[in-house]
């Protein structure tokens, strides 16, 4: 049987598709005999292979992108996490991560899954990960994609895209004040936009907490509800947005520095993902 020449300039063309290594491309090529489709298809069930391998790896490093609509009126968070901050680092990785918010936001998606079952070149965007988890060697998944719209919408990234924020005003403003909000989301993370819209679960949770803790330090029983109760106060001080501190001006609160700005202006809906979390 006849030896298959494989040209460098068939790897490279592979390799520029793909992003796999010079010596990846050429043995998928020598695999495929050639053929340049069929070479594509070894490296993505090697991808497969791999990925299989490394399901119970954790990805807590990664690559986290809020991005905004042209007119300001859409908003979202999309994360790629993976292993190591090495390949998070990656300048190729960020621009994976970019290429799929476009696709995202062109297709006006809404979850993950969504995500995931975007056209990305003659693949999935799903399909992709898969294969880039092949070519870098470690575990890759979307771990976020969350979206909000609004009368105005901000979109920050902290810097190292580690952490993102979103936010959605019921009023146009300046944008100065909608980024000071959205760098307010995400320092301080707040569990809610306000005491009336904080999750059920997340109340019952912290004075179940609070009433530990006072029953460890030997407060009377009878007193415990009453001082619960007031440890949750904090709580809604401390945890919801309108209601904390200004991170600018510790003096005021969230509330009062939008109502400085327009006696109407507040959040209508905000999110915030952090691989620190």
């Amino acid at each position: 049987m006849a030896t298959i020449e494989i040209n460098a300039k068939d790897v490279m063309k592979l390799r520029t598709q793909t992003g796999a290594g010079m010596m990846d491309c050429k043995k998928a090529l020598a695999e495929a005999e050639g053929n340049f489709e069929v070479a594509i298809d070894v490296l993505r069930k090697q991808g497969q292979k791999l990925a299989n391998k490394r399901a119970d790896r954790e990805t807590t490093e990664g690559f986290v992108l809020a991005k905004t609509s042209a007119d300001n009126k859409k908003a979202f968070i999309i994360s790629l996490n993976c292993e190591t901050d090495f390949v998070a680092k990656n300048e190729s990785f960020g621009k994976l991560v970019e290429r799929f918010a476009e696709l995202a936001l062109a297709n006006n998606c809404q979850t993950v899954e969504e995500v995931k079952a975007l056209k990305f070149d003659d693949i999935t965007i799903g399909e992709k990960v898969i294969e880039q988890t092949g070519v870098i060697g470690e575990k890759l998944e979307i771990c976020c994609f969350e979206a909000i719209t609004g009368e105005q919408v901000y979109a920050y990234n902290h810097p190292g895209n580690r952490t993102a924020a979103i936010l959605a005003v019921n009023v146009a403003t300046e944008v100065e004040v909608v980024k000071n909000i959205a760098m307010q989301i995400a320092a301080m993370n707040p569990v809610s936009i306000d005491k009336a819209d904080c999750p059920q679960s997340v109340i019952e949770k912290e004075i179940e907490i609070a009433k530990d803790l006072l029953r460890q330090e030997g407060k009377p029983e009878d007193m415990i509800d009453k001082i619960a109760q007031g440890k949750l106060t904090r709580f809604f001080k401390d945890s919801t947005l309108l209601n904390q501190d200004f991170i600018k001006d510790g003096k005021t609160t969230v509330a009062q520095y939008l109502q400085s700005v327009n006696k109407d202006l507040t959040v209508t809906a905000f999110r915030r993902y952090s691989l620190a979390d």
